[in-house]
């Protein structure tokens, strides 16, 4: 399947999705639904705003892309040359998508952002880029293997003396050396491993024990990876903590089927955790959930009625004080494909319910 190819199927279901709710034309801004639409492309000039410096515009006989004077050529040249949009575009100054918008498209409009003349329709929209095509799952791939490597030399890298924001720099640079964007770069030493679920990067000095956490995102898709590195061996606690998360990761990943019930799913691994003795550890952290073209497209919980959905991402995220275990992966009907690797990493063997699944264990320098 060629990229336009899959362009032209994706825009297919959003005709499909402009029949069913009714509207005249679906206005697309968000840089998720961008990157989806356009099979990788990339909307974005400010790396942490939600939407980007094009509007993509769909209606039942046409698609449009409307920006300005500024993003145009590159956008052409660089995002969507060969993709069949039709570009629009005002002076830098004077834009106005509103008034482009009437000149390829009459209302009712629905949007994927709140705007004042069109019906905010993310939530049900959203929901169009979550069952993956098999190009997007080899592009996932692909950045899969880039946030691997860059999560596991980091870990093979730093030293005792480092601080965390040293740390985080060498996580951000290997991320973006191989064209990828780092949108959460976590960093954890020694006590605040203990203390923190989510330790953004300080100036306090690596002694032992060191927590990296990585986000990247390229074409879209965003992986999701946690590694431990301990110099000299670790408390025989850590070690025991850590193959109990690892026995709650796997126990989330392996019941993550298609067509199971996300609610069922959470009940379950609560349970696991139960089960190793550490049974209050997953009130103190969300425990991940479905990913992809957002960060969490949603997050498991009891009170999740959501179903797995074959070639659907996802990146659960166990953790008991002083751990976690998370890595990305895809639902296929025989069980989790873990997209991002170990990449070297030493191993730990989880068996949960008679399968058995490789997880990250912890790097002993």
């Amino acid at each position: 399947m060629t990229r336009v190819d899959e362009v032209n199927a994706k825009l297919e279901r959003v005709r499909s999705f402009i029949k069913d709710a009714d509207i005249g034309a679906m206005v697309i801004n968000t840089r998720a639904n961008f990157a989806w639409l356009t099979a990788g492309g990339s909307s974005h000039v400010v790396l942490s705003t939600e939407a980007g410096v094009a509007s993509l515009v769909v209606t039942p006989n046409g698609q449009y892309l409307l920006t300005d004077s500024i993003e145009a050529p590159r956008l052409e040249d660089e995002e969507v040359g060969e993709l069949p949009f039709e570009i629009h575009s005002m002076q830098w100054d004077e834009r106005d998508t509103e008034e482009m918008l009437a000149t390829v498209a009459t209302g009712p409009f629905g949007s994927d952002t709140p705007l004042p003349w069109a019906q905010d329709l993310s939530s049900s929209f959203n929901r169009l880029r979550w069952q993956l095509m098999e190009p997007e799952i080899a592009r996932y791939e692909i950045i899969a293997a880039a946030a691997s490597e860059a999560i596991a030399e980091t870990g093979r890298e730093i030293e005792p003396g480092m601080t965390e924001h040293q740390i985080a720099s060498l996580l951000m640079r290997r991320a973006f050396e191989a064209g990828a964007q780092p949108f959460v770069a976590l960093v954890a030493t020694d006590e605040r491993v203990r203390r923190y679920r989510h330790p953004i990067p300080t100036d306090r000095r690596l002694e032992r024990h060191a927590m990296l956490v990585i986000g990247v995102t390229k074409w879209g898709l965003g992986v999701f990876a946690t590694r431990m590195v301990h110099f000299g061996e670790p408390p025989a606690e850590l070690r025991d903590k850590h193959a109990a998360c690892c026995y709650v990761d796997a126990c989330f990943n392996l019941e993550s089927v298609p067509g199971a019930n996300i609610a069922d799913v959470f009940a379950k691994a609560v349970a696991a955790y139960q089960e190793t003795g550490y049974a209050d550890e997953w009130r103190l952290h969300h425990q991940g959930g479905a990913t992809g073209y957002a960060g969490r497209e949603y997050k498991g919980s009891s009170e999740c009625n959501e179903t797995v959905l074959l070639n659907q991402p996802f990146a659960w995220n166990p953790s008991i004080t002083g751990t976690k275990s998370e890595d990305t992966m895809i639902t296929t009907e025989s069980g989790p494909r873990f997209l991002s690797q170990l990449a070297g990493w030493p191993a730990i063997s989880v068996t949960y319910e008679g399968r058995t699944l490789e997880r990250a264990g912890i790097l002993v320098r």
